[in-house]
Formats: C-alpha cells, sequence, structure tokens
C-alpha cells in the first residue's frame, strides 16, 4: 500500500471536507429500511464538526415490521409517508450540540417542502444537495420557494470522485507501527562474562535470569508501549 509512497510528507489523495460529507450522508442512507429511497443527511458547523446525522426511517417506537414501507396502497392508512421520518428531521433532531443556527447541511437528495420548513426554523443557513430528480414536483418547487424567502442558501455538490470506497482489510493494523525499527537486541561483549542489551525492558529479564553477570545498557533507548 505505501510502497511508492512518500513517508515523509503529507498525504495529497486525501478527501476534501465536501466529499468528506457528502460520503458520510450516503453512508448514513446505508442504515435505512427503506426499500425504494435510501436519504443520508449530514450537518456541518462552520469549523467543519458534523453536529448531526441522519436517515429515513420510522420513528423511535414504531417497529420497522409493524408499519408499511409501501408507496400506494388500496388502505390509505398503508402509506409509509404518513409516517417515515425524512433524513433532514432526524439530522436535526440528533443534533448534538444547543442549536445548528448558520450551519450547513449535506443531504443526497433535494429537501422536500415540510423539510424545508425544519431546516429554515431550526436556523440552517445552507443546503449541499446531491440529487435534485424531483425538481418538477410541487413539494420540490414550494421547498425553494420557502428557502428562498428565508435567504437559505442551496447549490448541487459535484463530486471529483465518483467513487468512495470504504475497505475494512485495506490498513493492516498487525503491521503497522509508528515506532523505529528495534535495533539489535543481542550482542556478546568483548569482555568475558558481559552482556550488551539495547532495550531497557530485556535488560531486566536478563538480569532477572543472569544475576551473576554485569549488564551494560545503552543510552538513548526510546520503548514505546
Amino acid at each position: 500500500m505505501n510502497g511508492s509512497r512518500d513517508m515523509t510528507s503529507k498525504r495529497t489523495d486525501y478527501l476534501e471536507w465536501q466529499e468528506y460529507f457528502m460520503a458520510i450522508a450516503f453512508l448514513a442512507a446505508k442504515r435505512s429500511k427503506d426499500p425504494c429511497t435510501q436519504v443520508g443527511a449530514c450537518i456541518v458547523n462552520d469549523d467543519n464538526v458534523i453536529v448531526g446525522i441522519g436517515y429515513n426511517g420510522m420513528p423511535k417506537g414504531c417497529h420497522d415490521d409493524a408499519f408499511s414501507w409501501a408507496k400506494k396502497s388500496d388502505d390509505k392508512l398503508e402509506n409509509k409517508h404518513l409516517y417515515v421520518c425524512h433524513a433532514e428531521l432526524n439530522a436535526i433532531l440528533n443534533k448534538n450540540c444547543a442549536d445548528i443556527k448558520g450551519c450547513t447541511i449535506y443531504v443526497a437528495l433535494f429537501p422536500c417542502n415540510e423539510c424545508a420548513k425544519v431546516i429554515i426554523q431550526s436556523g440552517i443557513k445552507e443546503v449541499v444537495y446531491m440529487s435534485d430528480k424531483h425538481a418538477h414536483k410541487c413539494n420540490t418547487i414550494a421547498s425553494k420557494k420557502m428557502l428562498d424567502a428565508a435567504d437559505v442558501k442551496y447549490r448541487q455538490f459535484i463530486p471529483k470522485k465518483n467513487k468512495i470506497v470504504i475497505d475494512f482489510s485495506e490498513i493492516d493494523w498487525n503491521n503497522m507501527s509508528q515506532l523505529p525499527e528495534t535495533p539489535v537486541k543481542r550482542n556478546k561483549s568483548a569482555e568475558e562474562g558481559d552482556i550488551t542489551i539495547t532495550n531497557g525492558c530485556e535488560a531486566v529479564q536478563h538480569l532477572q535470569k543472569t544475576p551473576e553477570k554485569r549488564l551494560k545498557v545503552k543510552d538513548n533507548i526510546s520503548i514505546g508501549l
């Protein structure tokens, strides 16, 4: 992985802030049980700190298996739109700070009119969205009308990368180390009966095993725990 990388300089292929926040929104969407549309949202303050994350799903206490996920049904009470909380609402309700005034919300799909109301009321000042596929629908038109009136900016996110892969096996934690290479542990001294040891811990072990021998422990050895 690091074969051709300059290990003395910072990485240049890291995620930029906007890619990171939108990726968090997309990752949150993976938690949604909605069989049709999975949406995630991520709220960020001016310091680029995430203060809220949410995805579309049933309210707390309303079991996913007890309520309908259908968009259309002969029984009007079996329509998911009556029950599902949208990602924007959940992200706002899940905030981990006193308020989110002046924050930016990253969301996969342009907010509907109901979410626009909550966004405005919460004090969020910018919406960054990925898709505007419902732009022709009344609720989206109404959403933009309210956002414009409330001076909430919105813009489409154009990704620089089409795909961000999370591979849990990519980093070999077992073979990673921030410590310098371990020096030669053990050398016979030119003086008979002496043992030169370059590791303090090992010196103690050898002292316990060979108390009758003199030990010389080299100075300036860093031991990381």
